[in-house]
């Protein structure tokens, strides 16, 4: 169990000790009944120790997560609420917190629609009404488009990562003639540039899988699930993209570009890694540490003339020969009147 749910079953735990009327509960009273609490949603032995609860205790008295609860220790022995009537589930909502919700509320509005997200429906409505949200418009709008091929996906692939389900997928890619069936372990589904991907393994070959390329989707129930265990930050961290090699380096892509588009690249990096190595009135030389893929050729490529690839060599010449490639095209390329 995460160490944030024993705090809140800890948490919950000494709330209903300390707002007890009828009973008086030392400090090795409050370890016990924490430790049992655990025990029932673990199943297994969890000892609680002396310097947690009293951390707790310090928690709930200071304003750390809102509760300011009013703890008192009386006879130098025994612990409860000075006001019978608290509980740390009766917290009251001030009129900064109740605007900073409704604000949440217009943004998770905008998933409605959303596939994944039309179980929340009845929920953003109990919100709504909770808090007494206004009608006021969204003031963030978040880029989506829920008529994407594909996302009628999500759901399936969703609740098997989430219940560890082997899938056998019909997919045909954009370069194939006929469709291909592959037997995965789904572990990820990832977003990026408006299209959605799964990530998932066969034995030890990784592939993404985009959603818009899959015809069918069944579960194998016969095949035991294999679980990388992926974290979706660690996993993704030396790209741009989707597309990960397992054995790759990261290599330091050193580019350039010029004044006018430098400030777009500084406010919004290509990467994480992404810092400058010198400035002048030409325009700016960047350096990130990634792997070298498809998606990251697109990026570079999307800023035409403006960038220019210094380092890697490979990388350099590749981009080279797209862009000649593309002045031949534009060279044959004939038109039939003049606008």
């Amino acid at each position: 169990m995460s160490s944030n749910k024993n705090a809140l079953i800890r948490y919950k735990t000494l709330d209903k000790c300390l707002k007890n009327k009828y009973k008086k509960y030392t400090l090795e009273d409050l370890i016990d009944e924490c430790s049992e609490a655990l025990f029932e949603f673990e199943g297994k032995e969890s000892f609680v120790s002396k310097r947690t609860v009293q951390l707790d205790l310090q928690n709930m008295r200071s304003e750390k997560f809102g509760y300011e609860a009013p703890i008192e220790v009386y006879e130098r022995k025994y612990y409860r609420y000075s006001d019978p009537e608290y509980s740390i589930h009766n917290i009251s909502v001030n009129e900064s917190d109740l605007k900073a919700m409704n604000n949440a509320v217009q943004i998770l509005k905008q998933f409605k629609d959303f596939s994944m997200f039309k179980e929340m429906n009845g929920v953003i409505q109990k919100l709504e009404d909770s808090i007494h949200s206004t009608s006021q418009k969204s003031i963030i709008h978040l880029d989506k488009n829920e008529q994407l091929k594909g996302l009628e996906h999500i759901d399936i692939l969703y609740d098997a990562i989430l219940n560890k389900k082997v899938l056998k997928i019909t997919y045909k890619s954009f370069k194939a003639r006929e469709s291909d069936s592959y037997i995965v372990h789904p572990q990820l589904l990832k977003e990026f540039n408006n299209r959605w991907f799964l990530i998932c393994f066969n034995k030890d070959y990784a592939y993404n899988l985009a959603l818009d390329r899959m015809e069918s989707i069944q579960i194998e129930e016969e095949i035991e699930y294999i679980d990388k265990n992926l974290d979706g930050d660690e996993y993704f961290k030396d790209i741009v993209g989707v597309t990960v090699s397992p054995t790759m380096v990261p290599r330091n892509v050193v580019f350039f570009v010029d004044a006018a588009n430098a400030p777009y690249v500084k406010t919004k990096p290509f990467h994480a890694s992404q810092e400058i190595v010198s400035e002048t009135n030409e325009g700016t030389i960047f350096k990130i540490c990634v792997q070298l893929n498809y998606e990251l050729e697109r990026l570079l490529l999307g800023f035409g003339e403006s960038l220019v690839v210094h380092k890697p060599r490979k990388l350099r010449l590749r981009l080279q020969e797209k862009f000649m490639a593309a002045h031949k095209n534009y060279e044959n390329f004939i038109i039939d009147d003049e606008d």
